[in-house]
């Protein structure tokens, strides 16, 4: 595989570690007399060839201890630079096109130099793990343990393992998708006579040394066991859905669903509000759960697939993020939600500010969130002193309401000038509400105890006596 005009640097691989498993050409190249940088000298390889012109190597680019990008482009700078004044031959272990990040680092910048670049095939240490493995190689995925990704229904072979430090780092990326007892293979000395593979759980995988000839072999997961990814979750749903699957499942509607959304919604919130990442963890899960469960019933009926809605809301948080997948700017977090309204805007003209705000949503969100999109076009009161007026106004005509449905109006109004004052005062009226009613129930659940503590049945208690209780449960627990 040539790059380019006139070959300046010639890239071949060392092997996986046998000098016999050398290809013909890296040996003639090696032996030419031409210039020689080895990416390392750290290679059993190296050990056994005799050189004919200078040999200079990079190891004393990784001793900084810098960032591996950084090092890979220090690396290409040395080949690139030496290329310059006369073709060289880099060398670097394995295949130069099989995990080896500093190959691609040499042909950008040789290519932005104008250098030609041939690379010369090579055995690679995927092709010493298959027969160590005893593995068929079609479905492998093959892995740089710097910069691992990993679809866990397929396996994986992940090289670069050539520490102790790297195999803790790699351990605690896989123990995202896999469970720690998953049961992994890490393949010694690859391409020696000394290879040998050794299984252990996944959660041990930093229990030993490992040196540079290592590689770790991540067995697939059944699709039912990919229990720490959305793709393990999505299985099983669909796996419900399917027709001998679940005969509960297949009966709902995105209308019997509705409440379930609603109470996993609300059930999250109160683990927010109460401040429980253990509960938020699994109502999370619940409300994820019913995000699938409509996709899956869209699907079921024609009207959509998953797909659909990753990619909806993917391209929307693109395109109305343009000071981050775009050029353009935004500073502050008001300059986001003004560009965020503009974009969604132009996206979705409406007749009405107010259009957009769910008529499902709880009365008193609804009332902040229509207030404040009223307020953004300067129709309010100028300051706190016009809401505090007519909350005075509306509490009297409250007081004079005449019958259920003229005092049930006055009320509303009431409520909603209290959601104004609210908003004006940065206050979440919902949450406020919500939290008053929290602090009531443990209020008043802290009176039951104390009566029957004592033995007191409340509903055979006057009010006085009801308030002395309520006043002791106060002085236990803050004022209401």
């Amino acid at each position: 595989m040539t790059h380019g005009g006139e070959v300046r640097v010639h890239i071949v691989g060392l092997g996986p570690g046998d000098a016999g498993l050398l290809t013909r050409d890296a040996d003639r190249l090696l032996g030419s007399g031409l210039p020689v940088i080895l990416r390392t000298r750290h290679h059993p390889t190296v050990a056994a060839l005799t050189f004919a012109g200078r040999v200079m190597d990079c190891d004393d680019l990784y001793a900084t201890g810098g960032r591996f990008e950084d090092v890979y482009a220090a690396v290409a700078g040395r080949v690139v630079a030496a290329a310059e004044g006369e073709p060289v031959v880099f060398a670097v272990p394995g295949h130069p096109l099989v995990a080896e990040r500093s190959v691609q680092a040499v042909l950008a910048l040789a290519a932005e130099r104008g250098l030609g670049v041939r690379v010369y095939p090579g055995v690679s240490f995927v092709d010493a793990a298959l027969p160590a493995l005893g593995i068929d190689g079609a479905d492998l995925q093959v892995c740089d343990a710097h910069a691992v990704r990993v679809d866990t229904w397929r396996p994986a072979l992940i090289g670069q393992v050539y520490s102790r430090d790297i195999a803790s780092e790699l351990k605690l990326r896989l123990l995202e998708w896999y469970p720690a007892d998953h049961r992994v293979r890490v393949c010694s000395r690859l391409g020696t006579e000394a290879a040998r593979v050794e299984e252990l759980p996944l959660a041990e995988l930093d229990h030993r040394p490992f040196g540079y000839l290592d590689a770790v072999f991540v067995p697939p997961l059944e699709p039912v066991d990919d229990v720490r990814r959305f793709d393990g979750l999505e299985y099983v749903v669909r796996r419900l859905h399917a027709p001998d699957g679940c005969p509960w499942d297949r009966e709902q509607t995105h209308a019997t669903l509705r409440p379930h959304l609603l109470e996993e919604a609300y059930e999250a919130l109160e683990a927010i509000d109460r401040g429980d990442p253990a509960a938020l963890e699994e109502e999370l899960g619940d409300l994820l759960l019913q995000v699938l469960m409509h996709a899956a019933v869209a699907e079921r009926e024609g009207e959509f697939v998953l797909g659909d809605v990753f990619e909806q809301i993917t391209r929307k948080l693109v395109r109305r993020h343009p000071h981050v997948f775009g050029e353009g700017e935004a500073r502050t977090a008001e300059e986001v939600y003004r560009n965020w309204e503009a974009l969604k805007q132009a996206e979705k003209p409406r007749a009405s500010i107010l259009d957009g705000v769910p008529r499902t949503l709880a009365a008193l969100a609804a009332s902040q969130a229509i207030q404040g999109r009223a307020r953004r076009v300067g129709f309010d009161w100028p300051d706190i002193d016009g809401p505090l007026e007519k909350l005075r106004e509306e509490i009297g005509e409250l007081a004079r309401a005449a019958d259920g449905a003229a005092r049930e109006e006055e009320f509303g109004d009431i409520l909603f000038t209290l959601v104004n004052i609210a908003d004006r005062l940065g206050v979440n009226a919902e949450q406020a509400l919500r939290g008053a009613n929290e602090k009531f129930r443990e209020r008043f659940g802290a009176v039951e105890r104390l009566a029957a503590a004592r033995g007191l049945d409340l509903r055979e208690l006057d009010l006085e006596a009801l308030d002395r209780l309520w006043e002791e449960a106060k002085a236990g627990g803050g004022a209401l």
